[in-house]
C-alpha cells in the first residue's frame, strides 16, 4: 500500500492555513446529524469532545475510568511547551519547530511538527481563559521553565501538577457540553473492538466494567485517544491500567501499527526496589532544572553522598554536554545513566542509580525557592522513600515512559480506516524517534482543540451521516467475537497468574528492547516473546465469569494483546538496522557513543500491516521528506 500522508502543497508557513482554506466544511445545522465517537479522556480524548460538541455535533465519550478526571495526563508534571517567547529569548515557532524535530533525530514529518509548533499559542490562551493556573511571576506575566533538548525557556507549568490542572481545565469544558446534553458520558467501559462497515468505522464493542455486559455503539466516526503503550514493560511510569488494546484491537481491523520500537525512556525515575512492585514513579524533569545530576568518580564507592567531596564528584551530563549539561534530552540522558552505572558508579542498594542534587540551588536560592518550584514533587519522594531531597541527593534511574509509536496517521490525524482518527499519544505522529520533555501535553490539546475540529470535517462532508445502527450485522458479530474471546480466556485455567506472565514480559522487553538493543539481543526477544505467548494461551489462570466486574478478565485481554504487540516491537527495532534518538543499536554509534542514524536506508516512518495470529506482519514505509531542516548528526554539546 502506498502510504498517503496528505501534506498540504505550499510554503511549510502557509500549510496548515491553506488546508484550512482548502478543506471543506459542515455547516452548522448538518452537525447535528452526526454523531461522533470519542474513546478516552485524556487531554486529546477531553479536549476533542469538548470543541466538537461546542461546534454542535453529537458526542459519546467512553471513558476506562469511574469519572473524566481520572485520566493518565494527571500524571504529567512538569509542563507544556509554547513558544510565546515570553522570557524573551530567543524563542519563536520556527526554534520549537526545529527543536521538535531535531529532538525526535529527524524521524518525524515536517508540516505535522510545524502545525503543532503553530497552534502550541493558542493552547495557553485557551488554557488561562478555561482558569487553569499557571505559575506567574512577581509581576503577573506567565512563568516560563526550561526542558531538556532546548536552549530557551519555553515551558508553561502549574507546580508539578500541571497535568492535572490543564486536564481539569479540558474536563470542565467537557462537563459543560455534558449539561448541556451535546455529549453523552460512557464511564467505566473498556472498548474491546472496533465495528468497520464497507471499509469505514462505524462504532465499537465496549465492556460495562461494573455489569461485565458488552455493549455496542454506532457513530459517524471514531476518535481514538487512549494513550501509549510503556505499560508493556510491565514497569513504566503509567498508571497500572494504561493499555494498549484499544489500538491494538483497530490495528487487527486494518489500521496501521506506526514505529512500535520508539518507546521513551525517561531518565528522572525513582528507581525500583522491589521484585513485586507494579509500576515506578515518575519525577518531573523539570526538576532537571535545578538539580544536578552525578556519580562518585571512583567505580564502586558505596560512601554516602555527604562524605563524597566535590573533586570526587563526576558530573557527567555536564562534563560531556557543556552547552546543555543537565538538560539534554531524555534519551540522551538515560543512556548515560546507564553507561555510568554499567560501569560500577551506580549508586543506591541495587548500583542501578544516580544522584540528583539540590544542594547548590538551595545554596543560591534558598530553600523556600525550591519548595515554591518543586514542592510536592519533594514531599511525594519523601514520602515514597523516606529520604529528605532538601538534605541528601534524590535516587534517580531511567524508567519506560512514553510511546512514540503509535497507530499510523495522516495530516488529518486519519488512520489507514476511513473513518476512524487518532489523537494524543496513541498515534505517531509528531515526536518522531524522541519526545522532548513537555511536549506531550501540548500534543494532546493541540490535536483535540485545535486539529481534529477542522480535519474531521472533510471526511464528515464528503460522506454524510452514515445511516448504519446497532442493529447491523456487523456489530452483533463483533460483540459476539468479542464474548468468544472471553470465553476462551476464561476456559484455559491454568497455573500462572497474568501479572506473573506480564513481569517475565516486562524483563524480556526490558533486557532486549529497552535503551540498548543489539540484534542478537532481539533476535532472542522474538523468541522469548513467542513462547511466552504460547504458554499465555496453555498455562494463563483467569478466574470468574464474564458477568459482573472481572479486574483478572480485562488483565489478561490486555496482556493477550501486548504478547502480540510485544514481538511487532522487537521485529521493527530488528529491522531499523540503524540508530536513531530513543531506539539505540548497539551496532551504530559514533565514537562518543551516540546515536548513528542511516538516513539514506532509514528516513522513513516504518508502518505495520496485521497478517493475522501469529503470522509475520507486512511492513509498509512512508518516506520522510525534509525540505526545510537539514539532516545532521544530533548534538547537545
Amino acid at each position: 500500500m502506498q502510504l498517503d500522508g496528505k501534506t498540504p502543497g505550499g510554503p511549510l508557513q502557509n500549510k496548515w492555513d491553506k488546508y484550512r482554506f482548502e478543506s471543506k466544511l459542515v455547516n452548522p445545522a448538518n452537525k447535528r446529524k452526526f454523531t461522533l465517537i470519542v474513546v478516552g479522556t485524556g487531554l486529546a480524548g477531553s479536549a476533542a469532545s469538548a470543541t466538537l460538541a461546542e461546534l454542535g455535533y453529537n458526542v459519546k465519550t467512553f471513558c476506562i475510568q469511574d469519572s473524566p478526571r481520572r485520566a493518565h495526563s494527571i500524571a504529567a508534571q512538569g509542563g507544556i511547551n509554547a513558544a510565546k517567547n515570553y522570557p524573551n529569548d530567543g524563542d519563536s515557532i520556527w526554534r520549537l519547530f526545529y527543536d521538535t524535530i531535531k529532538g525526535g533525530d529527524f524521524r518525524a514529518r515536517e508540516a505535522n511538527v510545524y502545525r503543532l509548533a503553530q497552534v502550541s499559542n493558542n493552547i495557553i490562551d485557551q488554557c488561562v481563559a478555561q482558569g487553569v493556573p499557571f505559575a506567574r511571576e512577581y509581576g503577573g506575566t506567565l512563568a516560563n521553565r526550561s526542558f531538556g533538548g532546548a536552549q530557551v525557556s519555553r515551558t508553561f507549568y502549574a507546580r508539578g501538577q500541571t497535568g492535572q490542572q490543564l486536564l481539569l481545565g479540558a474536563y470542565g469544558s467537557l462537563m459543560r457540553q455534558v449539561a448541556a446534553g451535546t455529549v453523552t458520558m460512557l464511564a467505566r467501559r473498556e472498548m474491546l473492538d472496533l465495528v468497520v462497515v464497507d471499509g469505514r468505522a462505524r462504532g465499537i464493542v465496549v465492556r460495562n466494567l461494573v455489569s461485565g455486559e458488552l455493549e455496542t455503539y454506532a457513530g459517524d466516526a471514531v476518535l481514538l485517544a487512549t494513550g501509549g503503550y510503556s505499560t508493556v514493560f510491565y514497569l513504566s511510569t503509567n498508571a497500572v491500567n494504561c493499555n494498549n488494546s484499544a489500538a491494538w484491537r483497530c490495528h487487527k481491523r486494518g489500521a496501521f501499527f506506526a514505529n512500535p520500537c520508539f518507546t521513551q525512556i525517561h531518565p528522572t525515575c525513582i528507581p525500583q526496589e522491589a521484585e513485586t512492585q507494579s509500576k515506578l514513579t515518575l519525577m518531573s524533569e523539570s526538576l532537571r532544572n535545578d538539580g544536578r545530576v552525578w556519580v562518585p568518580r571512583d567505580p564502586g564507592d558505596k560512601r554516602p553522598p555527604k562524605q563524597i567531596p566535590e573533586e570526587e564528584r563526576f558530573y557527567f551530563l555536564e562534563a560531556k554536554y557543556p552547552s546543555f549539561g543537565n538538560l539534554v534530552p531524555r534519551d540522551v540522558a538515560s543512556r548515560n545513566a546507564k553507561e555510568q552505572c554499567d560501569a560500577g558508579r551506580g549508586v543506591g542498594p541495587t548500583g542501578y542509580a544516580v544522584y540528583l542534587d539540590f544542594a547548590d540551588a538551595i545554596q543560591r536560592d534558598g530553600r523556600e525557592v525550591i519548595r515554591r518550584k518543586y514542592g510536592n514533587l519533594f514531599d511525594m519522594y519523601q514520602n515514597i522513600t523516606d529520604d529528605n531531597p532538601y538534605e541528601t541527593p534524590m535516587m534517580i534511574y531511567p524508567a519506560s515512559h512514553y510511546a512514540m509509536g503509535g497507530l499510523w496517521v495522516d495530516y488529518e490525524l486519519q488512520t489507514t480506516i476511513p473513518g476512524l482518527f487518532a489523537l494524543g499519544e496513541c498515534n505517531f505522529s509528531d515526536h518522531g524517534a524522541n519526545r522532548l520533555g513537555a511536549s506531550a501535553l501540548m500534543q494532546g490539546l493541540a490535536d483535540g482543540y485545535f486539529v481534529i475540529p477542522y480535519t474531521i470535517g472533510p471526511f464528515l462532508a464528503k460522506n454524510g451521516p452514515s445511516g448504519v445502527g446497532e442493529e447491523h450485522a456487523a456489530f452483533k458479530d463483533a460483540a459476539r467475537e468479542a464474548l468468544e474471546a472471553d470465553r476462551r480466556l476464561l476456559a484455559i485455567n491454568g497455573q500462572r497468574t497474568v501479572r506473573d506472565i506480564h513481569r517475565e514480559l516486562g524483563r524480556i522487553l526490558w533486557d532486549h528492547v529497552g535503551m540498548a538493543r543489539n540484534a542478537q539481543g532481539l533476535q532472542q526477544a522474538i523468541e522469548k516473546i513467542r513462547s511466552l505467548r504460547a504458554e499465555f494461551w496453555e498455562n494463563v489462570k483467569v478466574p470468574g465469569s464474564t458477568q459482573g466486574f472481572n479486574l483478572s478478565l480485562q488483565k489478561a485481554g490486555r496482556l493477550a494483546d501486548f504478547l502480540e504487540f510485544a514481538e511487532v516491537m522487537a521485529l521493527d527495532a530488528l529491522s531499523r538496522d540503524e540508530s536513531c534518538g530513543c531506539h539505540f543499536r548497539e551496532e551504530h554509534q559514533t565514537d562518543e557513543n551516540e546515536a548513528r542514524r542511516d538516513d539514506e536506508n532509514f528516513a522513513h516512518v516504518a508502518a505495520w500491516e496485521y497478517a493475522g495470529f501469529d503470522e509475520q506482519p507486512t511492513l509498509h514505509k512512508e518516506p520522510l521528506v525534509f525540505e526545510n531542516v537539514e539532516l545532521t548528526q544530533r548534538s547537545y554539546k
